[in-house]
């Protein structure tokens, strides 16, 4: 599913919900780069996390 991911798309990280919606920044050799609203800017290494498309906000 991550590998599917483009920068845009809105996110969600359902193992940790206080980091809030995110957006896709980059998606670039299995490392994620997303703009979280709680958390700020997290690379992520998409082996690692299954993050959950966001479709409404």
């Amino acid at each position: 599913m991550n590998s599917l991911l483009e920068p845009g798309m809105l996110v969600r990280n359902p193992h940790e919900p206080e980091w809030g919606l995110g957006q896709v920044q980059s998606n670039i050799n299995g490392k994620i780069t997303v703009n979280f609203e709680n958390m700020g800017k997290m690379t992520l290494e998409s082996a690692n996390v299954a993050l959950a498309r966001q479709f409404d906000t």
